[in-house]
């Protein structure tokens, strides 16, 4: 008698709510309500209608959710049906091929199956009426419908029963009289086959509509009267205001039926292989046994057969879920692969599709008009010092590298053809993204350095490529022109053939000229003013030849390995020298640009050797002449020369036709004259010593250094990023950029959305008190703890703070960033408030890429996005001055735009009376917490879990189009939140007859590191809320609302039920009564994969098991609802089987499973006891087929991790993790569960108990004492194990059938 959220809701669909007024006459507890002053509520003039109050108190009930697995078995009726028709006319065939039927004769035995679909329906009548006797009212028509449906067909069913009793009785003469009527057996037949016809007309009529979906639709959805009189009276639901549109296009429709037509056909023939047909030859022994031997008994005969069949045929219910798993691994990797999910998996993917990652951002990230409001995206970011635009954004068409203003301009053109705007937007998101990385401390410094583009004011090239994406590819070019193709004859002649390779790969050329372009600035900075003429008169030349292409004349390339080496020893030496270099407080010479000619010694080109050769004794006589007569020791400046004379000599001994050609002559003197100037750099120690001061002052040519540094000496594997979690988020951006992706709309014209997170008292942010708690003495602390499993981002963290003490983490000054790194990497408010920030970020970069300016920006950030968090308790806790609360406001200051939304309740009188309002808190922005709203609720919302309650009364505070529901234990990430404006674009399209109203987006597991448990729990998650949901929308079109992070059209929800339904008990999962309630209300749901949040899940025992157990529990519970009835009644049948094998039938299969292990065991004792293994004195044949099917079936479970894994990660690597889970005893854990979610969901449906458990999402820093362990699975697990173990060993004593562990093996794994 219960009445719940769904029976006050339907109320309201019958005419009896128009008998009420919809006002109320209560002025309020305290007496007086202000609205009732300007006539808000109240009754109208002359209206004289009871209140809505007493209508909904003398509602009835509209649905009965009766405790019983016989809810559930109507239900699924027409599942079970299927399977208990296909096992009888499979053990029609294998009798007909054992006993050699002839066909007519297996035809007539076959006919049964009319008889057991009548039966059925017979059955299943009864059971409805049982299911709303007592409590629901019929109508008239529903009533007759009934008596009429059930007493038609139980009529025919007695017919069915005497002529199969007829039929295949005692034979007595060829005529039979039935009735009064004497006729044949044909007679008799075909009147038993047009009568049981007639009563198959519905469901053939029904199975013919299942082929075409829309039919259906458009049946319940008719307006003639003589269709809906039909439906009134034959089909009962067709009357209620849900179910009506259900269906899928024909396209859609062909897919999913041709995949489960695929997967029923192999059912069948495996099942019949080794399922049905091994039990026919046992079973005419026993019949042959009872008909032979005059001490065998009928009952005894009938017992056996009972007990050899049952195990059979509760594996052939079993058996389909595990064939459903192989299909779903099959189809989910199908469709990942035609997404390109997985395409990029390393870093070594990015950099061979990096080239290609700019265009793509750009055309589906950003707006058509991004960049073009007032002028280019590059102007804002080569704007030069005094405010005049720069070269870049005079030229948008301009290379990557190029807005050259030199002669050079053509060459780079012609080398880099990618448009310089969406290079420069897409770095800037990119450097965004990487500087987010440095924040969360999932990177270190030099990290960073390598995977951010580079930018140099003055420079001429906008920007340069990420260290991590040029690092060893110069050391490629110096291979590939040291090795060259000879594609003609006489070898290769001239640049186009010799650099063809270069020329033809993006990221070569972009490095060949950031090489030149950077070691140009590097060899003019250390020389300095006395040789720029040289400089330029020989980087002249070079040009010179590169645009006549005539380089390969002038120099030999084959040498280019020596002169590349000496360069390296250069540019690294300055690397380890200039950062230590303490620079001499005063200039040792005055260093400017000298008017005079430099003095340059008496060296020609043909003295070179000498030069060379005599390095020495001319370093020491110049010592001697420098200044008055002082030596100046710099070790920097002498190692500096040594590697820069090393270079000169390789690069003149690369030079061909010195002696002949005027300009490769001028080449090598202005080298050679270059190296002997007396007053530069490589004879005049001070000036020498004063230029590299100069240059460990000069903050740019460190940046330009390091960036050569990353170019020319460093390899790919030195570069990238340590952390696992950095290079999956980057793999995973960058390989969304290739997958189908809506295009984005402009911030204005952009959907707009709301985020909303329910809290209760959770971890807000740690304190100094909870990091450092011990529970014992063995334990450790959570800091501990956290340090050492996130190693790698302590030291970056105390790296960004410059902390070279940790003892000094708890000061003043750090004590609120440590508290922040531990929260972050824990399941706390704090992480999922600052993820979920991320999106106004996001916003605000895209906004600024698309060239809007701060006041429009601010403004659209209103009305485009909001984040509330809905703290049910935060009044009181902050009444009983509890830290959290204070937290809470931490966030509001931090995070200006978070919305904090709670129950305010206050006492009014001392009996306890109460008046209850939703309230709305933000940041006053000068430390100050202001209050918003405050709405008055009728009375204490919270009367279920509090959960529901909690998100529905702050729903009215949401503002956007569109909802994202996000839990306490998600996270965001910012390159993701750039991708939601285009994830907003799905609602705007339309796959099928019916509108999207739910998105899902696919989750990452973060806690998988934590320990072994929490690896297996993330594998089995990851695995659900990827392939599986990704299979249950394509092809299977069924997916439902699973939970959070999944985003809603508010406005289709606000209108239709809401997002949770907030019953005590039977909407404990409430997440999956939104899916129920969209999928019955003609709702959609699409799943994408191109955008992710991370997800924390349990990771202790305890909390696995709480976990799995509130799961069961909700199983059980939407068993018995009227959701679930309702919409397993509507779907076609290949969609119904999607359904119940890709959700609650899982759980169904855990029952059936634990129930077939019960059976097994008992039945093989039984037969070993009473020494009936044996059938008479026949040898006896092991029933090992069970065994068998129970422990090597099960291992196919494992095949959807195993595609899940390696789509995105790789064959190999998947086949690495499925092994290291099996050797760590990863089975055992799953089995384990297989009975917890069974013994919860058998309980929770008989006698109920269904409740919230809370987990706690801690870490698991101590061991648990084993009483507490033994009184906490002693009831669901440990008394199970040790009767299965009895049983087992009671077999084993007396069973003569040999095998043992053969047959028991996988029952011995189950009971352990």
């Amino acid at each position: 008698d219960k009445r719940n959220y769904d029976d006050f809701n339907e109320f309201f669909w019958s005419r009896n709510c128009l008998k009420f007024q919809y006002s109320s006459d209560d002025s309020g507890l305290d007496g007086f309500d202000e609205e009732s002053t300007y006539r808000l509520t109240g009754r109208l003039p002359g209206e004289d209608l009871p209140g809505i109050i007493e209508g909904l108190e003398n509602a009835p009930k509209t649905f009965l959710e009766k405790r019983s697995w016989l809810r559930g078995v109507i239900a699924l009726f027409r599942i079970i049906e299927w399977h208990l028709v296909t096992f009888y006319l499979l053990a029609v065939v294998g009798f007909s091929r054992e006993l050699v039927w002839g066909w007519v004769y297996s035809l007539q035995v076959a006919s049964g199956v009319f008889w057991i679909f009548n039966a059925l329906q017979v059955k299943f009548g009864i059971l409805e009426v049982w299911s709303i006797y007592p409590g629901i009212e019929l109508t008239g028509t529903i009533a007759c419908g009934f008596i009429f449906s059930l007493g038609t067909r139980f009529l025919i069913l007695i017919y069915q029963t005497f002529y199969l009793l007829w039929a295949f009785g005692p034979s007595t003469g060829t005529k039979q009289e039935h009735l009064g009527i004497e006729a044949d057996a044909n007679f008799w037949w075909w009147q038993y086959v047009w009568l049981s016809l007639l009563c198959m007309i519905p469901w053939m009529f029904e199975a013919l509509m299942q082929l075409y979906p829309a039919s259906t639709t458009a049946l319940y959805t008719s307006r003639n009267d003589y269709v809906q009189s039909f439906l009134n009276i034959l089909f009962p639901l067709s009357r209620i205001y849900t179910g009506k549109e259900v269906h899928e296009s024909f396209g859609h429709t062909s897919i999913y039926f041709f995949y489960w037509a695929t997967l029923m056909a192999w059912k069948l023939f495996f099942s019949y292989v080794f399922e049905v047909y091994s039990m026919v030859l046992p079973t005419l022994q026993l019949v042959d046994d009872y008909i032979n031997y005059p001490d065998q008994s009928f009952a005894k005969m009938s017992l056996l057969l009972t007990m050899r069949w049952l195990p059979q045929f509760l594996v052939y219910l079993i058996d389909m879920s595990i064939w459903y798993a192989v299909w779903q691994a099959f189809a989910g990797t199908a469709v990942g692969f035609s997404e390109n999910l997985g395409d990029i998996k390393t870093m070594n993917d990015i950099r061979e599709n990096f080239g290609r990652a700019p265009e793509l951002f750009c055309l589906k990230m950003l707006s058509p008009d991004a960049g073009s409001r007032r002028g280019s995206a590059a102007s804002f970011i080569s704007r030069t010092s005094d405010g005049s635009n720069g070269s870049i954004g005079e030229h948008e068409s301009q290379a990557l590298l190029g807005s050259d203003p030199h002669r050079l301009q053509s060459y780079v053109n012609r080398l880099l053809d990618v448009k310089i705007q969406k290079w420069v937007m897409f770095s800037a998101a990119w450097n965004e993204i990487i500087d987010h990385f440095r924040q969360e401390d999932i990177i270190s410094n030099r990290e960073r350095d390598n995977l951010k583009f580079s930018r140099f004011e003055g420079f001429a090239q906008a920007i340069y490529l990420p260290v991590f994406q040029t690092a060893g590819v110069m050391d490629d070019v110096v291979t590939i022109l040291e090795n060259p193709k000879d594609d003609q004859a006489g070898g290769p002649t001239g640049d186009a053939c010799v650099f063809k390779s270069i020329y033809d790969h993006v990221t070569r050329r972009t490095a060949v000229m950031e090489l030149w372009e950077l070691g140009n600035y590097l060899l003019r900075n250390v020389l300095g003013s006395t040789h720029e003429g040289d400089v330029d008169a020989i980087t002249g030349l070079v040009l010179k030849w590169a645009e006549h292409s005539t380089i390969s004349e002038h120099a030999d390339v084959l040498k280019v390995r020596q002169v590349m080496n000496n360069f390296i020893q250069l540019v690294t030496t300055l690397q380890k020298g200039i950062g230590r270099r303490k620079p001499s407080e005063s200039p040792r010479k005055r260093i400017e640009p000298s008017s005079k000619k430099p003095m340059r010694r008496a060296v020609s080109a043909a003295s070179l050797a000498s030069v060379s050769i005599d390095a020495e004794s001319k370093k020491a006589k110049n010592f001697e002449l420098s200044g008055p007569n002082l030596v100046y020791i710099d070790a920097l400046r002498d190692q500096t020369r040594d590697k820069l004379r090393a270079f000169v000599q390789a690069v003149k001994g690369m030079l061909k036709k010195s002696g002949s050609d005027e300009e490769s002559r001028d080449v090598v003197d202005r080298l050679t004259f270059l190296m002997s100037i007396e007053n530069g750099f490589m004879w005049d120690d001070a000036y020498a010593s004063d230029q590299l001061d100069f240059l460990s002052r000069n903050m740019t040519f460190k940046e330009v250094l390091g960036k050569l540094h990353g170019l020319v000496a460093c390899y790919p594997a030195d570069v990238e990023p340590k952390s696992r979690e950095a290079r999956r988020r980057l793999t995973f951006f960058v390989n969304s950029l290739f997958m189908d992706m809506p295009n984005a709309p402009s911030i204005y014209d952009m959907f707009s959305f709301n985020v909303l997170t329910p809290y209760y008292s959770e971890d807000v942010l740690y304190c100094k008190g909870d990091l450092d708690k011990r529970t014992d003495e063995l334990g450790v602390s959570t800091l501990l703890y956290l340090q050492t499993l996130y190693h790698g981002d302590w030291q970056n963290f105390l790296e960004r703070l410059s902390i070279d003490d940790p003892d000094k983490i708890w000061s003043k000054k750090l004590m609120q960033e440590t508290r922040i790194w531990a929260s972050n990497r824990s399941q706390s408010l704090y992480r999922t408030v600052s993820g979920m920030m991320y999106y106004e970020k996001a916003l605000r970069l895209l906004a600024n890429l698309e060239r809007l300016d701060d006041d429009t920006t601010n403004d659209l950030m209103g009305e485009k996005f909001g984040y509330i968090v809905s703290c049910q308790v935060y009044g009181n806790q902050k009444k009983n001055q509890d830290p959290k609360a204070e937290d809470i406001e931490h966030l509001m200051h931090n995070f200006p735009h978070l919305r904090i939304a709670y129950i305010d309740a206050i006492r009014l009188n001392r009996a306890g009376a109460s008046v209850y309002y939703s309230v709305l808190l933000k940041s006053d922005g000068k430390g100050g917490i202001e209050e918003i709203y405050r709405v008055r609720l009728p009375g204490n919302p919270v009367l279920g879990e509090g959960k529901p309650e909690n998100q529905n009364h702050a729903m009215i505070f949401t503002r956007g189009e569109f909802l994202q529901t996000i839990d306490m234990n998600q996270e965001g990430y910012f390159e993701e939140a750039l991708k939601m404006r285009n994830a907003l674009q799905e609602f705007a399209k339309r796959e099928g007859p019916l509108p999207t109203t739910i998105l899902g987006i696919r989750e990452h597991i973060f806690t998988g590191s934590v320990s072994s448990l929490a690896n297996y729990m993330a594998l089995q998650e990851t695995s659900f809320v990827t392939l599986g949901q990704r299979v249950l929308t394509k092809p299977l079109r069924i997916r439902l609302h699973y939970g959070h992070p999944d985003i809603f059209d508010k406005l289709f929800f606000i209108t239709r039920g809401g997002i949770s339904k907030s019953s005590k008990g039977i909407n404990l999962s409430e997440d999956i009564f939104a899916g129920y309630n969209n999928a019955i209300r003609g709702g959609q749901v699409g799943f994408k994969e191109y955008i992710q949040v991370g997800k924390g899940r349990d990771v202790g025992m305890s909390q696995i098991y709480k976990f799995e157990a509130k799961l069961s529990q909700g199983a059980g519970e939407q068993s018995l609802s009227r959701d679930v009835y309702r919409l397993c009644h509507r779907l076609d049948f290949c969609r119904l089987l999607s359904y119940y094998y890709g959700g609650i039938g899982h759980y169904f299969s855990n029952v059936l499973t634990v129930l077939t292990i019960y059976c097994v065991v008992y039945l093989m004792a039984v037969l070993a006891v009473f020494n009936l293994e044996k059938i008479g004195d026949r040898t006896i044949t092991p029933m090992g087929t069970i065994q068998m099917l129970l422990g090597g079936l099960g291992l196919l479970q494992t095949i959807p991790l195993y595609a899940t894994l390696g789509v995105e990660r790789g064959w190999w690597n998947s086949l690495r993790e499925i092994f290291q889970v099996f050797v760590t005893g990863g089975p055992l854990h799953f089995m384990f569960h297989i009975q917890t979610k069974a013994h919860y969901m058998s309980q929770t449906i008989l006698v109920g108990g269904a409740k919230y458990r809370a987990t706690g999402r801690g870490f698991v820093t101590q061991h648990t004492p084993m009483d507490e362990q033994f009184r906490f699975f002693a009831s669901s697990h440990l008394y199970l194990g040790v009767e299965l173990a009895a049983g087992l060993l009671i077999m084993g004593i007396y069973t003569d059938a040999g095998q043992y562990f053969g047959r028991t093996w996988s029952l011995w794994l189950l009971s352990l």
